[in-house]
């Protein structure tokens, strides 16, 4: 049974309580979507995948695949229910895959580039069209698609789609582009290694060699392909994806893909006009006014036209893959010529270099970055019990002046998943952690399919190893698949633990979408609770928010041992900015709304004692 809250007056220490505040009125209701974007991560080949059997290696008909189709209007609308705002279909592009489509006039893809038997979709072999895997009709694919975009829309969410602008699949090959355009490449001078309207960088007079194998690797786990020889034909040899400019890339570079040039040239100086320093406080249409003006590399142009084409289909907005590879002056021309057309699109940039951080928002005209350096790196080890919450009010410090533009997520694509013993090996670690990340910043929250069940991804999928969801093979997604329920997504096969985890997901994800605290003001109350609070230790984080009437005191318990019980005191600079007035409120949890606490605010100061299960938060709302 759990234990009720406690309620006690507090005596703390401090000077100074609001000077006659006027009360709280605490009616005000929240709309829908009052708070903050929250974005689930779909990958989608695995998504509607029914299929058990999950062979390594293991060919579509063997181990199956999901379409489209399958995300069906019942299972958006659960993913809205769950909290989304926004669906990122994770590997829509048409990127090189094993599986024989020549039927529909595509070239097949040579095992010996491509990584996995399903492929990566960061290898995109037509900007134009969509994965024919996905597809019940490949023929049909794109009406298939946007088909999706409809049932999305019609379901409340928006879409976001990838674009990967650094690098494309070694063997680009776009069937579908619009008449007038030219393939990437196509009017390259490759007798030399850079010119500026080239598409690509060559290391001239050398043909590509595949990479000497790793670790006893073959294609396609050695079963034989037509094409699996060791060979493929490139002459000259293409730079690799990451910058590896050798004819013979080494194994672990990126070699399935090339590298775009932007007009940086091999010493890496630019090519293209700078952006003036004033250029940081300028507005979208001042950026886009700017490159009406100047002369630019070709590929600037194909790929502002890629972007706006999939817009025009109604997609809603972008995750930018690898975008500090690109330089930023290209992101400011791309994102201002978005939106000017299209100013509520969703533009996130994969970056990892914080030093760049300021550049890629402010000149480059990014929405939202990745908040993975230093955020999820702060967390993580919060969470396999090698660091304590001392860690976080410093990354809070550090990234205040941008805090609204980073995104924040636990679970991704390229990360472990929690539950995984290479991370955590319990699911249940992540549930502290999953209050701050969706409720602690200003920015969006985001999710990865699978994370709200607590899927471990403990199997070797191929290409793909266990730890991190596999994106390169066929492959079912046990929890997930207990939730998904053979189509029905009711969660009807879901264990005990899965389910109840799936329930305070969504509690959480929620809060965060709907509730203006979510995406109001923030001070951090850490440090204040380490000087001034008893038995407040480094396992505990807390913090408040609060936005027009609604003001909540939150705090997550990250120990795994044993309940503790904490006296919290809010800063006399909480209690001037609350207006709180001597008395007693009370302190509604909204993460289990059956449960209450009392705030006493007197002449010493104010503050409540609350108990904390393991893994624990609270999210209490004070009401008068």
């Amino acid at each position: 049974m759990k234990k009720p809250w406690i309620a006690t007056a507090l005596l703390a220490s401090l000077a100074g309580c609001a000077q006659s505040p006027k009360p709280i009125d605490s009616t005000d209701s929240p709309e829908p979507n009052a708070g903050k974007p929250v974005v689930y991560q779909m990958f989608t080949r695995l998504f509607g995948n029914t299929e058990t059997t999950n062979k390594p290696w293991g060919t579509l008909e063997e181990n199956g695949v999901g379409k489209f189709a399958d995300i069906t209007d019942t299972a958006l609308r659960e993913l809205n229910a769950l909290g989304a705002t926004h669906i990122w279909y994770t590997g829509v592009p048409h990127h090189a895959v094993i599986n024989d489509y020549t039927d529909y006039g595509i070239s097949l893809d040579d095992p010996d580039v491509v990584k996995g038997r399903a492929g990566s979709p960061y290898a995109v072999k037509d900007y134009y069209n969509v994965n024919p895997d996905l597809a019940d009709n490949p023929a049909q694919r794109l009406a298939e698609f946007e088909a999706l975009i409809e049932r999305t829309h019609d379901n409340g969410l928006k879409v976001i789609i990838d674009i990967v602008p650094n690098h494309v699949a070694r063997d680009y090959d776009s069937i579908s582009r619009p008449e007038g355009v030219d393939n990437l490449g196509a009017r390259d001078d490759d007798s030399v290694t850079y010119a500026r309207d080239n598409q690509f960088y060559y290391v001239v007079g050398e043909r590509f060699r595949v990479p000497e194998p790793e670790g006893g690797y073959q294609p396609l786990g050695g079963d034989d392909h037509p094409l699996a020889d060791g060979l493929f034909a490139e002459n000259p040899a293409k730079w690799t994806g990451n910058g590896a400019r050798a004819a013979q890339p080494d194994f672990n570079d990126w070699y399935e893909t090339v590298k775009i040039n932007y007009g940086v040239r091999p010493d890496g100086t630019y090519d293209f006009p700078r952006l003036p320093d004033d250029y940081a406080e300028r507005s979208i249409q001042a950026h886009h006014a700017y490159w009406q003006e100047q002369d630019l590399p070709d590929s600037w142009y194909k790929m502002r036209d890629i972007a706006h084409y999939w817009l025009d289909k109604g997609v809603d907005g972008f995750r930018y893959d690898m975008a500090e590879m690109v330089p930023v002056e290209f992101w400011s021309f791309l994102n201002a010529s978005i939106k000017v057309k299209y100013p509520d699109a969703f533009l996130l940039a994969e970056i990892y270099n914080p030093d760049a951080y300021r550049d890629y928002i402010h000149l480059g005209k990014m929405d939202y970055l990745y908040a993975k350096v230093d955020i999820y790196d702060t967390l993580k080890p919060i969470m396999r019990d090698e660091a304590g919450t001392d860690t976080l009010p410093p990354v809070r410090d550090a990234l205040a002046d941008i805090d609204q533009h980073m995104l924040l997520f636990l679970e991704n694509h390229d990360e472990q998943r929690i539950a995984h013993p290479e991370f955590s090996g319990d699911a249940q670690k992540g549930k502290p952690a999953m209050v701050v990340s969706a409720l602690w910043g200003r920015g969006p929250a985001m999710i990865y399919f699978g994370q709200e069940v607590g899927e471990d991804a403990d199997e070797d999928a191929g290409f793909g190893k266990a730890s991190r969801t596999t994106i390169f093979d066929y492959w079912g997604v046990p929890a997930h698949q207990r939730w998904m329920n053979d189509g029905a997504f009711d969660g009807g096969q879901l264990r005990e633990e899965e389910a109840a985890l799936r329930e305070f997901y969504q509690r959480v994800l929620r809060l965060a979408r709907e509730e203006p605290a979510a995406d109001g003001q923030i001070m951090d109350l850490h440090d204040h609770q380490r000087q001034y609070s008893n038995r407040y230790t480094d396992e505990l984080y807390t913090w408040a928010r609060w936005s027009g009437s609604q003001r909540w005191l939150l705090v997550s318990h990250f120990g795994d041992q044993a309940a503790t019980e904490v006296a919290l005191k809010l800063p006399r600079e909480l209690i001037a900015e609350w207006q709180l007035v001597p008395g007693q409120y009370t302190l509604r949890d909204r993460l289990d709304s059956d449960r209450t606490a009392t705030l006493t605010v007197n002449e010493q100061g104010a503050g409540t004692v609350i108990h904390l299960e393991p893994l624990s938060s609270a999210v209490l709302e004070l009401e008068r």
